[in-house]
Parts: structure tokens; C-alpha cells; sequence
């Protein structure tokens, strides 16, 4: 028994990870794909499988219904939908998994952004008889945003559509044609049916037309590149550590997780946004010496000066810093049930720091439907794609989320109740911007107040 588990331990250590998210309108199957890859490659333990065959029994269902894997919330058993983002983790002889399987309603476009945002696959299902809706190019667009670098459509229910190859060639066709344009950098399209497991672990006998990989085939062999080391290095401060205690009197430390690239003892750093510059002393790993530290480990970094650095401060290598600026431009996702609107006063969240801003303008709203930019619309509604111009009360070390999604990213928070309000990314929108050329404005300080 102990050979096997080491066995298995040490194949899994051997694995790659790939976090990978689900989209799609309501009711193209999420859930049920989702409950049908766990159930399929045998990632599901007895006593679950059990239960949700008890609770399908007493619904009616004459088999498990594979939806309840995923959906645990009464309200979605209730409903028969997807309300929250569930997380779950399975793996393969080849691969290990994080799942976030989102929601399809429009309401819930929020979660699928939190889903998403650290997601390196995306697969957006689109119901076979439907085709390619409103909901399905929205997600597509937050999926291009987010610089998601793979993308898999997933023609659902197959199976109602008499799995004809004309219905299936028409839906991939149109969404590639959309998501190439948004900049998405590969599109995958595999027709399936989650109820009936076709084309979902096991190959389909009713679609031998297709002659492409299932859908878990190609997460266990789609290339993942998700190096953080490869990036300019990036350490956001969380947390100072003065024990001040007879063992440790004079120790100084600052705590937080390497957002990006690599630290090294000796290597010359600048503390942002002060300037300051001095040297890393030491970098300490689980209460541990080390003489090199990379992203995404927490460590502690002690600095050979006595500079003075807080929550919210930022270390970076002097040679590779990121500038200094009080003025964002971004799109971002509103999220929020209340508007976005010019003159507004919000706070910004970047990693670890938190300042006050004003949102200065709203140059441009994307419109989904011909990717066509709306000028000056003046506020955001709920799950709007949008331009923003902000100003900060504090200079912020932002990163174009091109190159770094980590420090490339923001929030927009209410100040009076503390409710997220937008998702932010810095700089160019899509990876084509000439999906998104918005009209240039002239900067504009009257009436600010910091």
C-alpha cells in the first residue's frame, strides 16, 4: 500500500498543472461537462457518487445527474444553474487540474472573471442548437481580455441535433471567425455531448467525422506556459515582521508572495514608491536561508539598509523597475450592479496597495456584437467592456498587463461600503488592438482635488 501511494505521489510531482476555467451561456451544460470529466476519468470518490445518485433519485432523474458534482449550493440545485464559481481539483496519470466551472447567467459575468483571470484555458460551451449567442461572445471577449492563452469551444448536446456535421462546422466557423478577432492566439473547437459522454474522455462512435482530440485528451496535452520567472521580478509587500524579541532584536523582514521573476541575494533592489534603493541582505523560505527565491513563492526578504517599507510597497530589481504614474489608462470589466460614471471617486486595489483615484473619463464601451466602440457613453452598466482613464491620489508601479497579468491588474472598490466595482487591466485591450481603438482625448485636471 505505501509503494503505491509514494508511487503515485511521485507521479503526480512529475506532472504539469493546468488551471483551466468553463464558460458558456446558461444552460449549455457546464456543469454537466464539468460532472462528466471528474465522473469519466474516475476522479470522483464513492461516497460523492452516491450522493448525487441519491439526490438525482429524488428528483426524478432515472440516472446520476453529473451536474451536482459542481453545483452545491441549494439555490443552484434548486434552479438547475450554475450561481457561483466552483473550484475542483482532479488529476490524470499525465496531468494535474484546477477547475473553475463559472456561470452562465448574464447577472454572474462577475464570477466568470474571477475565474478566468488565472485560467491558461478557457472552454466556452455553446449549445448545438442555439449557436453562438450574446453570452457566448461576452465570454469570449473576457476570455481575450484576460489574455487567456488557449481557448476550446465546446459544441454541446451534439446529441439534439442528430450529431449532424453541418450544425457543428457552421458554430465553430462563426466563433473562431469572432474570437480571432478579439486576438485570441488559438482557438480549439471539439462538438460533443456531456450527457452522453461523447467526445468528453472517450471518443465518439456517432461523430467519427471528427477525427480531433477529447476534450480531456487535449487539457492533458495543450502546452502550458505559465513561467513566472520569465517576467520582470515583482515583490509586493504584505506584511512587515519585527519579532523584536532576545532571539531575533534587530530582525526586519517583509513578507509576501514573488508576484513575478526572481530574487537573489546581493542583487540591487529600489523600494517603490518612495525610490529608495539598497541590496537584499537575505531571503528567508519557510523559516529557511536561500540565496535565490522565484515567483510564485511567499517568502520574507530582509534589505541591507534600514529604508523605510510598509504594506503595499513594492521591491524590484533597480535595472528592471517598473515606471511610477498617477494616470491609468485601462479597460476594464464592470462588475458591480450600480454604474461606473465619470467624476466618480473609487479606490484602487494593485496587489498590496490600495489609493484613492477619480475615474476621469469613459473614452469608450465595447459593443459585443460587431466588436465596434461606442464613444463617450459616460458610465458602465453591469458586465459592460469598456476604456477608462483614472488619476490616483498616490503614484502606483503598474505593469501593462501584456506583460504581466499579476501586476498588470487592478480592482475599482466602492470607498463607502467596500464592493468591488471593476476589474481593471493596464493598457492595450485586446492582443490585436485594432479590435479596440478608441479616439484620442486630451488630458483635463480641472476640478481634481489631489
Amino acid at each position: 500500500m505505501t509503494t503505491t501511494a509514494t508511487t503515485t505521489a511521485e507521479q503526480l510531482s512529475a506532472t504539469t498543472l493546468l488551471r483551466f476555467a468553463t464558460a458558456g451561456s446558461v444552460d449549455d451544460g457546464k456543469s454537466t461537462l464539468v460532472g462528466r470529466l471528474l465522473h469519466d476519468s474516475k476522479s470522483v470518490l464513492t461516497d460523492q457518487l452516491e450522493a448525487v445518485e441519491a439526490a438525482s433519485l429524488s428528483r426524478g432523474h432515472e440516472g446520476p445527474d453529473l451536474a451536482l458534482l459542481t453545483d452545491g449550493l441549494r439555490a443552484e440545485r434548486e434552479q438547475g444553474i450554475t450561481i457561483d464559481v466552483a473550484y475542483r481539483y482532479f488529476a490524470t496519470p499525465r496531468r494535474r487540474f484546477i477547475l473553475a466551472d463559472t456561470p452562465g447567467h448574464v447577472q454572474y459575468t462577475r464570477n466568470m472573471v474571477t475565474g478566468a483571470s488565472t485560467a491558461e484555458l478557457a472552454v466556452v460551451l455553446v449549445d448545438a442548437r442555439n449557436g453562438v449567442v450574446e453570452q457566448t461572445r461576452r465570454h469570449a471577449a473576457v476570455a481575450a481580455l484576460l489574455r487567456v492563452p488557449h481557448v476550446v469551444l465546446a459544441v454541446n448536446k451534439m446529441d439534439l441535433v442528430d450529431y449532424a456535421e453541418p450544425v457543428y462546422a457552421a458554430i465553430a466557423e462563426e466563433f473562431t471567425a469572432y474570437a480571432t478577432s478579439l486576438g485570441v492566439p488559438e482557438v480549439t473547437t471539439i462538438p460533443i455531448s456531456a450527457l452522453a459522454g461523447d467526445n468528453v474522455v472517450e471518443p465518439s462512435a456517432r461523430m467519427d467525422w471528427y477525427a480531433g482530440p477529447t476534450v480531456l485528451e487535449h487539457l492533458e496535452t495543450v502546452p502550458v506556459s505559465h513561467d513566472l520567472t520569465a517576467c520582470a521580478p515583482r515583490f509586493p509587500v504584505q506584511y512587515v515582521i519585527r519579532p523584536q524579541s532576545a532571539e531575533h532584536p534587530d530582525y526586519r523582514g517583509y513578507a509576501g508572495q514573488i508576484a513575478s521573476g526572481a530574487l537573489r541575494v546581493g542583487e540591487e533592489v529600489v523600494v517603490l514608491p518612495s525610490g529608495r534603493t539598497t541590496t537584499v541582505a537575505a531571503i528567508d523560505v519557510l523559516g529557511e536561508a536561500t540565496d535565490i527565491a522565484w515567483a510564485p513563492q511567499s517568502v520574507t526578504v530582509r534589505l541591507t539598509d534600514d529604508v523605510d517599507v510598509s504594506r503595499g510597497d513594492l521591491i524590484a530589481p533597480a535595472a528592471e523597475a517598473p515606471e511610477l504614474t498617477r494616470e491609468v489608462t485601462a479597460t476594464v470589466c464592470h462588475v458591480a450592479d450600480t454604474p461606473l460614471t465619470e467624476g466618480q471617486r473609487v479606490l484602487l486595489k494593485h496587489t498590496t496597495r490600495t489609493v484613492k483615484a477619480i475615474v476621469e473619463a469613459i473614452p469608450s464601451r465595447l459593443t459585443l456584437d460587431d466588436l465596434s466602440q461606442h464613444p463617450e457613453p459616460g458610465r458602465l452598466e453591469a458586465n459592460d467592456i469598456g476604456r477608462v482613464r483614472l488619476r490616483t491620489a498616490e503614484p502606483l508601479a503598474l505593469d501593462a498587463y501584456a506583460l504581466s497579468r499579476r501586476t498588470g491588474s487592478f480592482l475599482l472598490i466602492d470607498p463607502a461600503d467596500g464592493t468591488t466595482l471593476t476589474a481593471g487591466m493596464a493598457g492595450d485591450a485586446f492582443a490585436d488592438s485594432a479590435a479596440a481603438t478608441e479616439p484620442a482625448y486630451e488630458a483635463d485636471d480641472e476640478g481634481w482635488d489631489f
